[in-house]
């Protein structure tokens, strides 16, 4: 479950949209002499024209095997209506003739130097660019050319890539300055039923998981996965057991946001239409109590954000079970090998002896930009250490 403590936000003024550029890629001589079809680029610059995007968009997606939920058209065009700056959009599409094999969905930032950065920005954990895995090579090398051309003024910053990403390849391919930094770190457990978790344990936490899930049997507490057209009432009783949950304990202001239940109401709804988000509800007496958020994608499931009245906690029920054992059960049924808890590393996550996975910040420039490059290493490392003194003087302390 993501944790309050590994939240960040990001915004930016709206500004009204200009109209997209399409730009050809010059075919290679052997492509020229070749029967095959040749890569074509377009740089989507207009939110209207991204919308419309969303069927081959959600096609591509589906045949990228690394896709995370946050590469979604629901959730990237949705995030985009909500924190976009509305001038800045910058969408690479690469096609193979007529199909799209490839996309980096990208906007332009000044922070105080040009930058391309991810959409999803920091209410996102994962990162990543699409590549179609019918050619995953080929568009690597079409994409990472198209990106070059697109960098001319301006560094490319991707956060939070997870191990394994599509961007990866990027990455290798790329001819000009680059760096990796450390981000955030994830906690991973195997998609497998619960018993097989419990078997992780020590005997003696085994036996204290079983008695707590025993005490959610005895309290006759109830799950339900809502369906699409219940979403929007769902997510709202979502926020605002959220906000009851971290009352007076440092919620994350954004999750309490207009612009953010507008954006988890949207997107959540049509990735529920697509499976790839899950909504449950957990009832006591008739009662919602409880609430999760799991977004979905082909390799993993992740905990996004849950609520829980504060009466749970006076009942010395513990949400963590609640969560854990509903996504168990469905994981274990999907054909998915991950169950994501998503960035942060608090202690509750541990006790079930979970996979320590580091997220990466790639960055990438033309030769002639690598003083900006270094400039933006130097304010990530002053940052990195303002961060841990701030932690070091709370004592290390975090919300879940």
């Amino acid at each position: 479950m993501a944790a309050e403590s590994s939240a960040r936000t990001a915004a930016a003024p709206a500004a009204p949209p200009v109209t997209h550029l399409r730009v050809f890629a010059r075919p290679s001589a052997s492509a020229s002499r070749s029967s095959g079809p040749v890569f074509t680029t377009e740089i989507c610059r207009d939110a209207d024209r991204f919308a419309e995007l969303a069927s081959v968009w959600h096609e591509l997606y589906r045949c990228t095997r690394t896709a995370t939920p946050f590469q979604s058209h629901a959730w990237l065009h949705s995030w985009w209506l909500s924190y976009g700056n509305r001038r800045g959009l910058r969408v690479v599409l690469v096609r193979r003739g007529t199909k799209l094999v490839a996309a980096a969905p990208l906007m332009l930032v000044h922070r105080p130097l040009p930058v391309l950065v991810q959409l999803g920005g920091s209410i996102s954990d994962f990162s990543d660019v699409l590549l179609h895995d019918d050619c995953t090579e080929a568009a690597a090398a079409a994409l990472a050319k198209s990106l070059a051309r697109l960098a001319r003024t301006a560094v490319i910053d991707l956060r939070e890539v997870r191990p394994g990403a599509a961007a990866e390849r990027i990455f290798a391919r790329w001819t000009g300055p680059r760096t990796q930094l450390d981000d955030s770190l994830c906690l991973e457990l195997p998609g497998v039923p619960m018993d097989e978790l419990l078997g992780r344990l020590t005997s003696s936490r085994a036996q204290r998981a079983r008695a707590k899930l025993r005490k959610l049997d005895a309290l006759g507490i109830e799950e339900r996965v809502v369906p699409k057209d219940e979403i929007p009432a769902a997510v709202g009783r979502l926020l605002e057991l959220h906000r009851l949950q971290w009352q007076g304990r440092g919620v994350t202001p954004e999750h309490l946001s207009p612009r953010f239940a507008d954006h988890l109401t949207r997107s959540v709804q049509s990735m529920t239409e697509y499976g790839d988000a899950r909504l449950t509800e957990f009832r006591l007496s008739g009662a919602v109590v409880a609430a999760d958020l799991t977004l979905m994608s082909g390799l993993l499931e992740g905990g996004y954000l849950y609520g829980a009245d504060p009466v749970l906690r006076a009942r010395k029920v513990e949400v963590a079970s609640i969560l854990l054992r509903s996504g168990a059960r469905r994981i274990s049924t999907s054909g998915r090998a991950t169950l994501s808890m998503l960035r942060g590393d608090e202690p509750y996550k541990h006790h079930w002896r979970p996979e320590t996975v580091r997220n990466r910040r790639l960055l990438l420039a033309r030769p002639y930009l690598a003083p900006s490059l270094r400039l933006l290493v130097g304010l990530a490392a002053g940052r990195g250490r303002a961060a841990a003194l701030v932690k070091r003087l709370r004592g290390g302390g975090a919300g879940g």
